[in-house]
């Protein structure tokens, strides 16, 4: 039988917010990645909706949720996501989260541990590692770099070929014309404040994280996305690291199989009522 899929959209406090639904039983929802929308989990869902209720929502400023205009923070898409359980009238969750969306689950987890029932995480944000500043500050340099730049680099190929850079050039290039799409990620990743992005990371409070939590981790990702997963594993006491050899950044979409059954075999470990 194939997944009967509903789209729905509610007026909540910021506005409108679109998400993805199918199947019933034990409610798990699914937050997706900085350069991304609910639309990355269909493939993960669609393995998933006869044991569970699935739900997906677009984060604001994502996706056919509304953009607001508001300042973006963890904060504000974690206090949205409180509203969003409290408005479908969910008890306890299942939370899945990847990159930027598991950074918002395992905040939402601190804030709200009485909600939650467990954690897999994909790849979260929101820790922090050594090279942080030097990693947001390429980013910023990317995003707001001219394109003009970019285009003359790519005219030039012969030459950086010669030296050995056109790799680099074409990722930075590729990467740059994802993150554009995306203004809300990058705002809330790396175009705020210092200080106020600080704040927000977990590093120093995973400890008193009380569900147990899956992580799970392309072994083929950048170096500074394994070291989160890393710290993650490391500073939660309850967590699991699990790593998969040949993913890269897309794990929802290219290891969908494997994910589903990560995640189908961890609530069948925690959830006695399962099955």
């Amino acid at each position: 039988m194939d997944a009967l899929f509903r789209n729905s959209r509610r007026k909540l406090s910021q506005g409108l917010l679109f998400w993805r639904e199918v199947g019933e039983g034990i409610p798990v929802i699914f937050l997706h990645g900085a350069w991304n929308d609910s639309s990355q989990w269909i493939s993960v869902m669609e393995l998933l909706w006869q044991d569970f209720h699935c739900f997906a929502p677009d984060m604001y400023g994502f996706g056919e949720s509304e953009y607001p205009d508001v300042h973006y923070s963890i904060d504000l898409q974690v206090e949205s996501l409180a509203e969003f359980v409290h408005a479908l009238k969910l008890e306890k969750i299942y939370l899945v989260g990847h990159s930027l969306g598991g950074w918002i689950a395992a905040r939402y987890a601190l804030k709200y541990p009485e909600k939650i029932d467990g954690l897999v995480l994909l790849a979260p944000e929101g820790v922090e590692i050594e090279g942080q500043q030097a990693r947001w500050r390429k980013m910023r340099r990317l995003v707001n770099g001219s394109s003009l730049v970019f285009k003359l680099l790519r005219f030039l190929r012969p030459l950086t070929k010669a030296l050995g850079w056109n790799a680099n050039i074409e990722r930075d290039w590729q990467f740059r014309q994802v993150m554009l799409q995306y203004p809300t990620a990058c705002q809330i990743l790396f175009q705020r404040r210092q200080p106020e992005i600080e704040a927000e990371l977990l590093h120093n409070q995973l400890y008193s994280l009380k569900a147990p939590v899956l992580i799970l981790q392309g072994g083929k990702d950048t170096p500074e996305t394994v070291a989160m997963s890393q710290a993650y594993a490391q500073q939660a006491t309850r967590a699991s690291l699990k790593m998969i050899a040949n993913a890269e950044a897309d794990l929802p979409e290219s290891h969908a199989g494997l994910v589903a059954a990560d995640i189908r075999e961890f609530i069948t470990i925690f959830d006695a009522s399962f099955g």
